[in-house]
């Protein structure tokens, strides 16, 4: 027993290191259960204010060819990057499709969601062709992908030969040429 108790005496001197452990399976050393934390999601906030002479601007282009211009006097975005959501007050907007035409509206409000994408104008929407046709509606989404229109509430659409078309909703493209009123 006094030889077991100096070889352990020696050994705790010495440094000696007891065996590790044995794992389940009896060999190889054991693996530490740990819990690894998910990271936090990047969430970003970023703001910005235009002037009168010098509004907040976006500008979407496809191919060197604009598909929306979009201008404010301030916006506020939140969200993960490349996943934004991104509100614009008294906005207005000019959205050309492939073929040319335009229509430009006005809204106290869009919405730019890259999840959805697409672009809502809410709050009173007042809008005209570059052919001349008008259009008023409560809100307007501009679906990108398709360049279509789709609009809700309180819809008229006039064209410059006094022609009045009036509906709860429509969808078109973006020279109102083509659409279906409801």
């Amino acid at each position: 027993m006094r030889r077991r108790l100096v070889a352990l005496a020696l050994c705790a001197i010495a440094g000696c290191n007891p065996a590790p452990p044995k794992t389940a399976s009896g060999k190889g050393t054991p693996v530490a259960r740990t819990t690894k934390a998910k990271p936090t999601p990047l969430v970003l906030v970023v703001t910005g204010h235009g002037t009168r002479e010098r509004p907040v601007r976006v500008l979407q282009q496809v191919h060197n060819r604009v598909e929306y211009d979009l201008l404010a006097s301030s916006y506020e975005s939140k969200g993960p990057p490349n996943h934004m959501r991104s509100v614009f007050a008294n906005a207005r907007a000019t959205f050309v499709d492939p073929h040319g035409s335009r229509i430009v509206a006005s809204a106290p409000q869009a919405i730019v969601d890259q999840d959805s994408d697409a672009i809502t104008m809410v709050g009173g929407v007042d809008a005209r062709t570059s052919t001349g046709m008008t259009l008023h509606c409560d809100r307007l989404i501009y679906m990108r992908g398709g360049a279509t229109l789709h609009g809700e509430g309180n819809v008229v659409i006039t064209d410059p030969k006094g022609f009045r078309a009036t509906g709860s909703s429509f969808d078109s493209d973006v020279s109102l040429t083509h659409m279906r009123m409801q």
